[in-house]
């Protein structure tokens, strides 16, 4: 925030169109959170990132341009049961309009993804694979190298929805080796309305920008158009010049702590919550597979966890309650709804005493 005021009150102007100081001052800005998300991600070339209002609009931007530029009818777009409604709709959307097949890769008993029946799904026929690294509902962790490989050796790209992922490890695009990584500012302790695409120049070069507008032309007739490279062609608009302010202060903040403070932290938490919730009688942590990561999604029998999520604020204890924005996963679970904790580099172990207590206080309301 002290970020964001700061550059409004100093510098704040349009960026890349002005000749004034002001303007100079907001594009330098500008560029410089470009160069901090592209080193956040370990991208190879500046021009590979792309801001964007979120991790949602990231996917809508790519799943627009390659339903533009690469799919067609009968090709295959293969997503698992674990991801958010942002990276299930857009492909319905093409399934309905250019006649995609959308395939889906199950998850097995323990809630992890199933890698083996995901292998069995890639085909000739399927040209993307986009998957979450880590599943908002529940934390389970995808081996993501492991499906970037696959799905190379396929001949598909890759985009990952990374939103739940870079605020608890450190992402290595090149190393995962993946087409398009996605993820938002507020899920990274930043502002709401602003998040990255990260796109090989090579794919990104090719694939047609998903809104038009000021900025993003080079010329303009009333007879043709001329767009400008990447990243510019895919930032239509005024951009949200503060939510990139925000975002590098965010990035800056965890560069300063560090990901080896941050894993070890957010890994005794976990631990300890895991152990915590197992041992409350009547309550039921939600499987992740193999590895899970930030997330403690949970159910406690005869409460509804609308129910128990109020009854947990009065306790001053935050949670969500509901479907998540992942009803397939949910259905997958036989569940309609589950409380989820969602644990970040601030929280405490008295966090999660409070949350055990909070929990302890509403069964004893419902009799339980």
């Amino acid at each position: 925030l002290d970020a964001i005021l700061a550059g409004c009150a100093a510098t704040y102007s349009n960026v890349h169109r002005g000749a004034h100081f002001l303007s100079g001052e907001s594009t330098t800005a500008f560029e410089k959170a470009r160069e901090s998300a592209q080193k956040f991600v370990h991208a190879k070339r500046l021009e590979e990132i792309v801001f964007t209002k979120g991790a949602t609009e990231a996917i809508n931007l790519v799943a627009f341009g390659l339903g533009q530029s690469l799919l067609k009818a009968g090709d295959q777009v293969l997503i698992t049961e674990l991801e958010h409604h942002a990276n299930i709709v857009p492909w319905q959307i093409l399934r309905d309009t250019i006649g995609i097949e959308l395939v889906v890769a199950p998850i097995d008993a323990s809630g992890g993804l199933d890698m083996a029946e995901f292998a069995k799904l890639l085909t000739p026929r399927t040209k993307l694979v986009a998957v979450t690294h880590i599943a908002n509902a529940t934390g389970a962790v995808n081996p993501v190298a492991d499906i970037v490989h696959l799905a190379h050796e396929a001949g598909a790209q890759v985009l990952i929805d990374g939103s739940q992922a870079v605020p608890h490890r450190a992402v290595d695009v090149q190393a995962l080796d993946a087409d398009y990584y996605v993820f938002s500012g507020h899920k990274l302790y930043g502002p709401t309305g602003i998040g990255v695409v990260y796109g090989k120049a090579a794919l990104m070069e090719v694939l047609p920008p998903y809104q038009t507008g000021g900025d993003m032309i080079a010329s303009v007739t009333f007879e043709h158009t001329d767009f400008q490279d990447i990243p510019h062609r895919f930032e239509a608009g005024t951009p949200d010049i503060a939510g990139v302010i925000g975002l590098t202060a965010a990035i800056d903040y965890i560069d300063q702590l560090g990901w080896d403070w941050i894993r070890a932290h957010e890994r005794e938490l976990l631990d300890y919550g895991v152990e915590m919730l197992n041992g409350i009688a009547g309550v039921h942590l939600v499987g992740a597979g193999a590895e899970r990561s930030g997330v403690l999604s949970f159910t406690v029998d005869g409460i509804h966890p609308h129910d128990l999520g109020t009854i947990l604020d009065q306790s001053n204890v935050a949670i969500r309650a509901g479907n998540h924005c992942a009803q397939p996963l949910l259905a997958k679970l036989g569940l309609y709804a589950s409380a989820r904790a969602s644990l970040g580099l601030y929280n405490d172990r008295g966090d999660l005493d409070a949350l055990k207590a909070a929990i302890l206080r509403a069964q004893e309301l419902f009799g339980r």
